[in-house]
């Protein structure tokens, strides 16, 4: 949303692209999951009365529409870009399928997951979650509006403590909001660290990517 209350800030969109392509071109092989609160949020629907299949379906049509919109951006600055999504829509998108998504990354091409996992019920963060343990991922970076992982909310609580790092067994101890309890999990029993940053503030990916210490490693 940048700046706006609904719908793409295209001046945000153009700032990601260009920080994915920073470190493409350190040579970091990069598959992105984007969530769609900003266009419909499947939850809030289900509070409003509407079916909670028919919301999360809706919510996972709007992580298309906000994937075409950065594969257009990477795309206007030379990145060759796939956009691959769990449900099918052979007009503007590939399937997902496992080994053409690792082809399409070995190839030097930036990869968007959009549609979620493809079933109700399940977010984004799973979606993230699930896509990298499946391509193989060595990390997953978690890109929100908080510069890491704290503990309680920073943006109410002035005291809040932020962690350089802490294990899944403490975020479960202390009740830490990092990802859905479903995300979280599948991480954690895979083995696959989690990088939680602040995604707003240019230049954040690429020190994240060269090594730099930014934002809160769960591992």
């Amino acid at each position: 949303m940048g700046e706006q209350s609904y719908g793409i800030d295209i001046n945000r969109v153009i700032q990601y692209a260009n920080e994915i392509k920073s470190i493409h071109e350190l040579g970091v092989e990069v598959a992105i999951v984007i969530g769609g609160g900003n266009i419909h949020r499947g939850l809030s629907a289900e509070k409003a009365g509407m079916d909670r299949v028919q919301a999360d379906y809706m919510g996972m049509l709007a992580t298309v529409i906000n994937s075409m919109a950065l594969q257009d951006a990477l795309e206007k600055i030379d990145l060759k870009t796939r956009l691959l999504t769990a449900i099918k829509m052979e007009q503007i998108c590939e399937p997902f399928i496992r080994r053409r998504a690792i082809r399409h990354l070995e190839k030097g091409r930036v990869v968007i997951f959009g549609a979620g996992t493809g079933n109700p019920y399940f977010t984004t963060d799973t979606a993230a979650s699930l896509r990298a343990i499946e391509i193989d991922a060595d990390v997953v970076l978690k890109g929100t509006r908080v510069d890491g992982v704290y503990s309680s909310d920073p943006e109410k609580d002035p005291t809040a403590k932020k962690f350089e790092k802490i294990s899944f067994t403490e975020v479960y101890a202390k009740g830490l909001n990092v990802m859905d309890m479903t995300a979280f999990t599948l991480c954690q029993e895979n083995d696959l660290p989690i990088v939680v940053f602040d995604m707003n503030k240019p230049g954040n990916l690429k020190k994240l990517a060269s090594g730099e210490n930014i934002g809160t490693i769960v591992s």
